[in-house]
């Protein structure tokens, strides 16, 4: 595939996530004529009309778009931190640790703050447990920090498992979109733009000792780079990436899969390219998802996660195939 220039890309990606939010803007189970909602980006407009746009689906496209660009910027990390293609967010239970803590909250019907804070901490806990676990003798490899996060991530799932069966009726449907991912409940994502804003410019920054990463961890100390501070770097952005994207929403799967590969058939592999493509790409997808989830049985919602998961497993076999005749 020819490699297009990266401005012509960033500024097609742009347009893609504008797209995106104005039609969030018009969609949804309530009404709104295309009248009313220039009228309240004009600033005037109907009380109702304000409320709506301003204070629910702005916000709301506003908390996908972080998410979907902080999943797809740990992806884009968790890949060359594992040389694995196949590496997601989620491969090192992290999401595992925070849907545990959170279920527990849910289950003993404490408020959004508490669950909130309780996913946080759990992610940020198992990353860490799973980085002492990991390190051996002679530091850690990239095998050992896998087959670690795959065991600590079975383990997570078997709780959850115990959870969900163990929870009472009034609180499972609230732990099972959850685990979905649920974005009804997303205001301004003030603090997690922070976040994602800090994480892009950082790795833009390091994007030329990534690409020399992405090619072995030999060659990059042959070539003068870091390794280790460069690891531990990347290992720590991508679960506090993931840990404040399933604090936001949930558990959404396939984007920090799927996105990366979208994007690298595109640019080709250097990371000044990919991470501001990917955070672009991610987060439009999902605000996309989102639109979706809010209107194909509206009033009734879908669980954003579900959306992501059954697009995302024909898109990722696509784009396998694929690259395979590429190859």
């Amino acid at each position: 595939m020819t490699r297009q220039p990266a401005a012509v890309l960033l500024a097609g990606l742009a347009v893609l996530a504008a797209g995106a939010f104005i039609l969030s803007a018009f969609s949804g189970s309530v009404s709104i004529s295309a009248a009313d909602v220039l009228s309240v980006f004009r600033g005037e407009g109907s009380d109702v009309a304000r409320t709506v746009i301003l204070e629910l689906r702005l916000p709301r496209a506003a908390a996908a778009f972080v998410v979907g660009g902080l999943l797809a910027l740990a992806g884009t990390l968790m890949q060359v931190l594992l040389r694995n293609p196949l590496a997601d967010p989620y491969v090192l239970g992290v999401s595992g640790g925070a849907a545990v803590a959170a279920l527990l909250a849910i289950g003993m019907g404490l408020g959004a703050i508490w669950i909130d804070a309780g996913a946080f901490a759990g992610a940020l806990t198992i990353s860490l447990l799973v980085f002492g676990l990991a390190h051996g003798p002679g530091g850690w490899t990239t095998t050992r920090l896998l087959l670690t996060g795959i065991v600590v991530a079975s383990g997570l799932a078997a709780i959850i498992s115990l959870l969900l069966a163990l929870g009472d009726d009034t609180s499972l449907r609230g732990m099972l979109f959850w685990l979905m991912g649920d974005l009804s409940l997303a205001g301004w994502p003030l603090r997690s733009s922070g976040v994602l804003v800090l994480l892009v410019l950082l790795f833009f920054v390091l994007a030329r000792p990534l690409n020399v990463l992405a090619g072995g961890e030999q060659q990059a100390a042959l070539l003068g780079v870091a390794v280790k501070p460069l690891r531990i770097a990347l290992f720590a952005s991508a679960s506090l990436a993931t840990a404040v994207a399933v604090t936001t929403a949930g558990s959404i799967g396939f984007l920090g899969l799927v996105v990366p590969h979208m994007v690298r058939l595109v640019t080709g592999s250097d990371h000044r390219k990919v991470i501001p493509c990917a955070v672009l790409l991610g987060g439009s997808l999902l605000v996309l998802a989102d639109v979706a989830a809010r209107t194909v049985m509206a009033p009734r919602q879908l669980p954003v996660g579900a959306l992501t998961a059954l697009i995302g497993v024909p898109l990722f076999l696509y784009l396998m195939q694929r690259a395979r005749h590429v190859n």
